[in-house]
């Protein structure tokens, strides 16, 4: 079953050129020459997989034994990926792995910043709270940019999305311009029930 179709009509940026083993290759989104993407093991660690065929990209969610709970490791992946996308990509299929697209946030983050060792990637909510409005809006800034990528007009993204898809996860499926839903996906988004906005770009 597939579900809304949004795709964004803006006109992305001449994008710079940067060369490759196989000649020159165009990079959306490149704020500096010299940026890198994220390397196979700093996916690994934010739980992310990236894979590529042809104009066909495939970013997977592979942390099913925690359903795929997101955390600012892997928001900050997803920007990264989106920075370095190639522009002969033309397709970006988000899925997951296991039972769950993803169950959101990992609770992780809602410990006690004094033990970093604790949270997901040493950030916490609380500690987030604790820095300046100037802070805290360029921190939410850069893990909704893991989330706003998708809507690059370069290509068309679509969520694969089976069963849970809560909170940051349903948030995740709705920045993409497409969703193909299992019979078994359950949304949830709290925020909406408690009269907030949610603020990774729903």
């Amino acid at each position: 079953m597939i579900v809304g179709s949004a795709h964004s009509a803006r006109t992305a940026s001449r994008a710079p050129t940067v060369r490759t083993e196989q000649g020159e290759a165009k990079m959306t989104g490149v704020k500096h020459l010299s940026m890198a993407g994220p390397t196979e093991a700093e996916l690994q660690s934010a739980g992310l997989r990236f894979t590529q065929s042809g104009p066909i990209a495939e970013i997977t969610l592979c942390r099913p034994e925690r359903r795929n709970t997101q955390s600012p490791a892997m928001w900050r992946a997803l920007a990264a990926l989106g920075q370095t996308m190639p522009t002969d990509i033309r397709v970006v299929i988000v899925r997951a792995e296991g039972r769950s697209f993803s169950a959101g946030l990992d609770r992780s983050m809602l410990k006690d910043p004094a033990s970093p060792h604790e949270a997901a990637d040493g950030e916490t909510i609380s500690g987030l709270l604790d820095g300046t409005d100037m802070t805290v809006a360029r921190t939410i800034r850069e893990y909704q940019d893991g989330f706003l990528f998708l809507r690059n007009s370069n290509f068309i993204s679509i969520a694969a999305v089976q069963g849970h898809a809560v909170g940051a996860g349903f948030q995740l499926a709705l920045a993409c311009d497409l969703r193909v839903v299992a019979d078994d996906a359950t949304f949830c988004m709290k925020e909406v029930a408690l009269g907030l906005v949610p603020d990774l770009t729903g």
